[in-house]
Formats: C-alpha cells, structure tokens, sequence
C-alpha cells in the first residue's frame, strides 16, 4: 500500500483535515484515554532536522512517546545528508528502518523527493514554502475558542512566507476569506494567490486587512536563513507590527495568533504577547496534540 505523506495542506482533503484536528482536541482532554493514541506500540519516527527547532523537535518526541513509541532526532552532523548522500538514498535506507519520518528542512523539494522514495509516511515539519503542522495547531486553536472557523475573516500580518502560503492553502481547505497585509516585494508566492483568487486578497494596508477580520496571525519579519537581511526588513515592515490598533479594527471577538518564536515590539507589540486572554500559548501547546493526532492518522491510513 502507497504511504499517506503530509507535506501540505493539500494532501489531506477538507474532511480528513476536520477529522485530525477533532482527534487533537479528543486527545487534548483526555491524554491518558484518547491521548494514548491506536497506533501500534514501539513505532519509530526518524526526525531529520536541518533547520534547528524547540517546539518542533519536543512536540514531535514527546508525541511519539505519549502514543507508545520513539523518536529519532538526526541533525545534519549525525547522518550521511550532510555529507551529501542524495535524498533518494537516505529515503529509502531510512524508511526500511523506521515507521514514518519528519523533515525540517529548506527547499520544499527536499521534502518531496525524500516522499518520493520513501516507504513510510513523511511530515513536512517546515520547509522555505509550508509549515503544514503549525496550521493544523492555529486551525485547533480557532475551533477551541471560536468554533468552525469556515466562512470567517482571516487576517495574516507582515511576511509572505511558508506561514502566509500555509494559511492560503488553509483558507482553501477550511474555506475561509483571507487577507494578506505585507510590503511590495514581500508578497508569497503570486501562483499560489491567483490559484486562491477567489477568497485570497493581497493589500497594503495592515488595518484594511485586520477590519472585521474573526482571526489576526503573524510571523517574525526575518525567518530562519534571512538574518543578514533584519535591518532592510525590520523598516520595510514598520508598519506591520500585530498591535492593539489592529485589535480594535478586527471583530469583537477577534483572536490572534503567532507560531513562535516572537519578537515583542518588532512583529506583535509585547502587550498582546503578554496579554492574560492571549491565546497564542495554546497554539504553541497544540503542536502536541495536532501532530499526535496526524501521527496516529497516517500510521493507521
């Protein structure tokens, strides 16, 4: 039987996705019952991490290890790919050794070729163009808060990058308006957009894009890989910080969001980091139980 992978969005169709983030929140309430997980005991998850992480690398093992099973950390130092062997060839030693795989990583394709030929089920746990698994957290975190979050107004503040192109695949699966605030020449990737023209708006305006919006999400200005470029960004984006003004524009009952890590008073002013009712805490939290839940989907697809 052919692997199920989960590098975007897209390969789980509108209904799966539902199903997964309604098992996270099954597994949020009760971890020693439903948070156990069905899946087989002692599976093994090989998790290649080119990128360094927190929330990813703890969320992922000790997911595994709440499900019955183990994880794997492989930095570049500790296996042949960063001596060069093809992604092709660690796929298929790696995937006849282990259960299902995580790969954070830069290219996209990476993560496609090694899906490719791997065996097993592969997560794309963050590339330059998706982070599909810290979608399905933000996604829990609206359901647990607000409910179904489709037909509602979504905002993305700043930079159009792997979190701004996740929620324009989000938008399409869970079927909700979005609108994108960022500079000129920040903007995600244009074919992405006009594949989403229908509920996918680009402006310039962050307070356009926040009025009325049921949901606000960010990202730092400068993602892993573009530090050299902090200073030219943190200008262009001075006008983009997720603040109280936007706050005030969006619905009553407005929440917002970031994956974290953040930088207070750069893209969200320290006032709603640290505000009481701030959900953001939860989202980081639900990165367990989200990718829990799409672990135990995809080993028993």
């Amino acid at each position: 039987m052919t692997a199920r992978h989960f590098l975007t969005l897209l390969d789980l169709d509108p209904r799966e996705l539902e199903t997964v983030i309604a098992r996270a929140i099954a597994m949020k309430a009760d971890p020693q019952g439903a948070g156990r997980g069905t899946i087989a005991p002692n599976r093994v998850m090989g998790m290649i991490f080119e990128k360094s992480s927190t929330r990813t690398r703890v969320s992922f093992e000790a997911g595994m290890t709440q499900l019955g099973g183990h994880a794997l950390f492989l930095s570049p130092r500790d296996t042949q790919l960063g001596r060069g062997e093809p992604v092709e060839d660690t796929a298929r030693v790696l995937s006849s050794m282990v259960d299902i795989v995580m790969i954070r990583t830069f290219a996209h394709a990476i993560v496609q070729r090694f899906a490719e030929y791997s065996r097993v089920p592969v997560i794309n746990g963050l590339t330059d163009d998706f982070h599909p698994c810290q979608l399905l957290a933000d996604m829990q975190t609206f359901v647990e808060h607000r409910g179904s979050i489709r037909g509602k107004q979504v905002a993305w503040i700043g930079d159009g990058n792997n979190m701004c192109q996740s929620y324009i695949n989000a938008a399409r699966q869970f079927d909700f308006e979005l609108r994108i605030a960022c500079p000129e020449g920040y903007e995600p990737r244009a074919d992405l957009v006009r594949a989403n023209a229908g509920r996918v708006t680009v402006l310039r305006d962050p307070l356009a894009a926040a009025r009325g919006a049921h949901l606000l999400a960010t990202d730092v200005w400068a993602s892993m890989g573009q530090e050299a470029e902090q200073e030219k960004r943190a200008a262009a984006f001075a006008n983009y910080q997720l603040d109280r003004r936007l706050l005030d524009v969006a619905a009553p009952d407005a929440i917002y969001l970031h994956c974290l890590p953040a930088h207070r008073g750069e893209e969200i002013s320290a006032e709603l980091m640290d505000a009481p009712d701030t959900v953001i805490w939860d989202e980081a939290e639900n990165r367990l139980h989200a990718q829990k839940a799409l672990i135990e989907f995809l080993l028993n697809s």
